[in-house]
Formats: structure tokens, C-alpha cells, sequence
């Protein structure tokens, strides 16, 4: 069964105002707006079973617990947990960042792009590396979560974190099997919720599917109105999963044939048109398949005058002889095929089609060019398919194209992908998959083949 995790950063604190650095220190309260977003985080997930919740022992995320859970209303009790801590900043604790920026240039700097390199001093002179301790911290908290809710038993559970922006970010990079350099490949907002999906994987691991990160529509009081992260410097993406298929809803492979949106896709695609509305959108791109290009043109009649460019690299894999067909039809003609493109997707040739490596490829060559194109006050829409995205944000997350089952892209979901340091930078994943314009904070949209 699948163990399902609910990561919740808390609430904007005192210091965050302040712009201080607080670390693991214990000198900041939740403001007021962070305890307005604790309870909005609970209402939002008000009527979603939690089995047992997990904090940091720091008052600011202890707090956005306690608040939560009241606007819940599941009559649970947080368990503070010190592998929930914030990473150890204390030279720097107390500190406004414009005077760290000032003080320290060198260390600062390499905390803001390699922050895995940074070595700080303790008071004995001895030198330690945060973002080394803190992986392993939530290793450590990861190990024993799972020995508490095995992924494997017999009934499936879900279960809240509440703690802080960087061990909530080494949590899901230890989860994803990645190291500390993916840090800053992750963005975690205050009160964002976050959905990952644990269940056994067919070879005995741990398989993790991420459903969504840093969403932060339920801290909105109009749940369909955009509130994707704040844009700073550099080009922005919207990664955007063309609306539902009578195929899709099916489970029908339907590949490269040119199958058009539904009545449930279009009214998906209005409804992230509607959450768009008022982002700046200066260029748009497409795969060149029909349903993309519908759920393009929806999410654009909020934009006049915004150019669509269809993109040949950002079409759907080709899965030759499997197209048309339903699963049941391929396990009686493929088995061994199947059961293989299910766990090992990247040693798959498709028959008459093509390999995850081929979609891989084209795809990074697509969305590369486009990124490379874009001046850096410049948003720009891209809207394509299910294994296109997946390779694509596998690519930017550090994963690899055996790990696409490892990213869900619903029906008319929103991804955001910044490039702060320019498109030859690393990007960072501001939020992906965001479906609550569609309706609540899980992802519920058509669980069809690709």
C-alpha cells in the first residue's frame, strides 16, 4: 500500500520578516500573516485523513503544527522530532541578510549557488559542512519514518511534516535518492505544501512518486486565482501537461496519435487559463499535437497578442505498435515488455516506436533552446505531454530517464521552473504539478496511459 507524505514548511516567522537568518536557533515567533497561513494550510487540508503527524520542536514550525491541525480538526498531537531541526547556521544566526551579504561575500556566495561546499567554524574552531549534516539528519528521519509507516503494509497512510525550508528540501532530495548538490534545484515557501506517494517497488525499493511541491494556492482566499512563487531574476518557464483525452481517461496508449482534448480537457484547460490569467506571459510554445496545442490556446485568450510556437522536439513518445491500444490489450500481446516498461521504463524499445532516451534527448533539446531564447525578465507557457515533461523535469531535478514514474504531471497541471543564474545555470523547480485550480490540493485528475 502507499504511504503518502504531506510536507509542510511553516508559517512566515518573525525573522523571515527581517530578513534574519535563523537556523536552528529559537529566537523567532510565527508573525501574524504565518499564523493566518497555518490555518489556512488546515482548512485546506480539512476532510484529508492524517494518521500521524510529525514537527520540528522550534517554536515557528511547532507552532504552524499546533494552528493547523486545530483548523484541521483531526484531534491529533504533533510529535517533535530534533531530526526535524533546521540546518545548523549558528555563526550566522541573528543576522539580517544584506549585513551577511556584507560581512561574509565569499561564504555567502557559495551558500547562494553551492551551499553543499560551504565549511562553517563552531566556537572550538573545528570546521562542519550544514548541508552535509543536515542530508544526514534526514536520512536519518527518513529511515526511521519508514520503519514507523512501512510503505508495504497492509492499510495506506498519510502523514503531515512540519518543519523548515532547508531539512524539508534535504528530506525530498534524500527520499529521491539525490545529494546535497541538488539543494538549490528546490524551492520550499512558507506554509507550501508538498504531496509524495511511497509504496514497495516491484524490485523490493522504495518507489516515490512526487505529486506536487511548493504549492501554496490554499494560502489564497480565491483558490483559483494564480499564486505561483514570486518571480525574481531570470527567465521563468510554465511547464504545463495538455487537459484530459477520452484516451487518457481510458488508459488508452495514445503516443503520437493526434487525439483531441474532451469536454473534462477543455474545461481544464480554461481553468488553468483562469489560474494564469494575470502572470506576465511574453512567449508561448507547444507541442505540435492537437491537445496541447488546445489547452495552449485556452490558457491564451487571457494574453492577447502572446505568440504560439509549436515545438516538433515536445511531442509525445512514439509508442509504435502500442498506440490505439488499451494496457489489457498490450499485457496479452507484450507481458514480458510490459511488466518491464513498468519497472525499468529506459531499457524499453518501444516496438515500431521509440525509447525514453529518445524522448529524453529531443525533448532537453526542445526546452533547452527555448530557455536559451528567453531574456531574463521573460516568462514564457510551454505546454506538452506526460512523458515529455516527465524526462524533461527528471533532467532539471537530477534524476535520471529510468526515474520518470518518479514525477506525476496531471491533466492541466502547472510546473514552474526559474533560472536565476541564466539558462546556463542550474534551474530551480519553484513548484510542480499544481492542480488545485482544478479542485483541492491533491492531484485527481485522469490517471490514464501516456
Amino acid at each position: 500500500m502507499t504511504l503518502r507524505l504531506l510536507l509542510v514548511r511553516h508559517g512566515l516567522s518573525s525573522f523571515n520578516l527581517e530578513q534574519r537568518i535563523q537556523g536552528r536557533d529559537d529566537l523567532s515567533d510565527l508573525s501574524e500573516e504565518g499564523h493566518r497561513q497555518a490555518r489556512a494550510a488546515g482548512e485546506a487540508l480539512r476532510g484529508l485523513p492524517i494518521d500521524q503527524v510529525y514537527a520540528s520542536p522550534l517554536r515557528r514550525a511547532k507552532d504552524t503544527a499546533l494552528q493547523l491541525l486545530a483548523a484541521h480538526g483531526a484531534g491529533l498531537t504533533p510529535q517533535l522530532d530534533g531530526d526535524l531541526l533546521e540546518v545548523d547556521l549558528a555563526p550566522w544566526c541573528g543576522l539580517r541578510i544584506p549585513d551577511l551579504k556584507d560581512q561574509f561575500p565569499a561564504e555567502y556566495q557559495l551558500w547562494a549557488t553551492r551551499p553543499e561546499s560551504l565549511l562553517l567554524q563552531r566556537p572550538d574552531g573545528s570546521s562542519y559542512a550544514p548541508i552535509g549534516e543536515l542530508m544526514e539528519q534526514a536520512s536519518r528521519f527518513k529511515d526511521s519514518l519508514l520503519l514507523k509507516h512501512p510503505p508495504g503494509a497492509a492499510d495506506s497512510q498519510t502523514v503531515l511534516v512540519v518543519a523548515h525550508n532547508a531539512i524539508l528540501r534535504c528530506l525530498i532530495l534524500s527520499l529521491l535518492g539525490l545529494d546535497g548538490t541538488g539543494f538549490r534545484r528546490l524551492r520550499i515557501d512558507n506554509a507550501s505544501l508538498s504531496v509524495l506517494n511511497l509504496s514497495s517497488g516491484t524490485d523490493g525499493g522504495l518507489a516515490v512518486q512526487i505529486e506536487s511541491l511548493n504549492g501554496t494556492s490554499h494560502l489564497q482566499d480565491d483558490p483559483l486565482a494564480s499564486s505561483l512563487p514570486p518571480k525574481g531574476a531570470g527567465a521563468r518557464l510554465l511547464l504545463v501537461r495538455h487537459g484530459e483525452t477520452d484516451w487518457n481517461r481510458q488508459g488508452r496508449f495514445q503516443g503520437q496519435i493526434d487525439i483531441p482534448l474532451n469536454e473534462n480537457g477543455h474545461s481544464q484547460a480554461e481553468a488553468a487559463g483562469r489560474f494564469l490569467a494575470d502572470v506576465s506571459l511574453q512567449r508561448a510554445y507547444t507541442s505540435s499535437m492537437a491537445r496541447p496545442r488546445q489547452t495552449a490556446e485556452a490558457i491564451l485568450r487571457s494574453h492577447p497578442g502572446v505568440p504560439l510556437t509549436s515545438v516538433s522536439a515536445l511531442v509525445e513518445i512514439g509508442h509504435g505498435e502500442w498506440e490505439g491500444r488499451l494496457e489489457q490489450e498490450i499485457a496479452e500481446g507484450w507481458p514480458e515488455l510490459l511488466a518491464t516498461w513498468k519497472l525499468a521504463p529506459d531499457t524499453v524499445q518501444m516496438p515500431s516506436g521509440e525509447t525514453i532516451q529518445d524522448v529524453w534527448d529531443r525533448s532537453l533539446r526542445g526546452w533547452q533552446s527555448i530557455a536559451a531564447s528567453l531574456d531574463p525578465q521573460e516568462t514564457a507557457l510551454v505546454v506538452a505531454h506526460d512523458a515529455v515533461n516527465k524526462t524533461i523535469l527528471c533532467a532539471l531535478l537530477g534524476l535520471a530517464p529510468a526515474d520518470i514514474w518518479t514525477v506525476k504531471q496531471g491533466n492541466g497541471g502547472v510546473t514552474v521552473i526559474d533560472y536565476p543564474h541564466g539558462p546556463e545555470g542550474p534551474p530551480l523547480v519553484a513548484c510542480l504539478n499544481q492542480t488545485a485550480h482544478l479542485g483541492g490540493v491533491l492531484d485527481r485528475t485522469a490517471a490514464g496511459a501516456l
